[in-house]
């Protein structure tokens, strides 16, 4: 036969990876069932709302609570320390470090951030490293709040110290605590496509009573 053999139509591999992946997509989708197309549809978070509290009377030994915070978990445990702090007479006022609040008139500073990729987040770095000469003068505790490495091994101790590697010498004298944080889908879309971050659940870690009780206790 004199027939024309048909030409094979070559691919790049970017088309082939491209393919592959919405080959993937559709898989997924297709094994979740309805179920699963419905959570991958459901819109993203919204942005986190950085807030600011007020507690107790000003004519009180006044408290600073400077906060970053990633997804929100960060913004609450500030919170919850500021109430308990009011509770036992303290003035507290709190507030996101991004508005860089000023630490003049006040007798003690507590700064907290949420820990992503083993570090604090940038603005709570910067909120220190802008005020250590005047931190230095003060009463300074420095909380960081992580989902992961909240047991008593050696391993997570040590990981839970090193976040604050950078921050030590800034505020030599500062007192340190840890509390365990919160997963949720805001921390996974950060490092994965947005569709996958849908599907991931919220994993709530905080010890409300833990972190009360330790306000209960500083500044004693």
């Amino acid at each position: 036969m004199n027939g024309k053999s048909k030409s094979s139509k070559k691919i790049s591999r970017r088309g082939f990876l491209k393919a592959g992946c919405l080959g993937a997509a559709a898989v997924g989708v297709t094994a979740c069932g309805t179920a699963g197309l419905a959570i991958a549809l459901t819109p993203a978070p919204p942005p986190v709302e950085l807030l600011s509290y007020d507690f107790g009377d000003d004519s009180m030994k006044k408290i600073l609570i400077a906060y970053a915070s990633a997804t929100g978990s960060t913004v609450e445990v500030a919170e919850a320390i500021g109430k308990t702090l009011a509770e036992r007479g303290f003035s507290v006022d709190v507030r996101p470090a991004k508005e860089k609040p000023a630490v003049d008139g006040y007798q003690a500073v507590i700064i907290g951030s949420a820990v992503q990729g083993a570090k604090w987040l940038p603005e709570a770095v910067d909120y220190v490293k802008d005020n250590q000469d005047t931190l230095q003068q003060l009463s300074v505790v420095l909380f960081s709040v992580h989902f992961f490495f909240r047991g008593d091994s050696e391993n997570d101790r040590k990981m839970r110290l090193a976040y604050l590697d950078p921050i030590r010498p800034l505020v030599p004298n500062a007192q340190e605590v840890f509390f365990a944080g919160r997963f949720d889908r805001r921390t996974t879309a950060m490092g994965v496509p947005d569709w996958l971050a849908r599907l991931t659940p919220t994993i709530d870690r905080r010890d409300w009573g833990k972190i009360r009780a330790w306000a209960e206790t500083v500044f004693v």
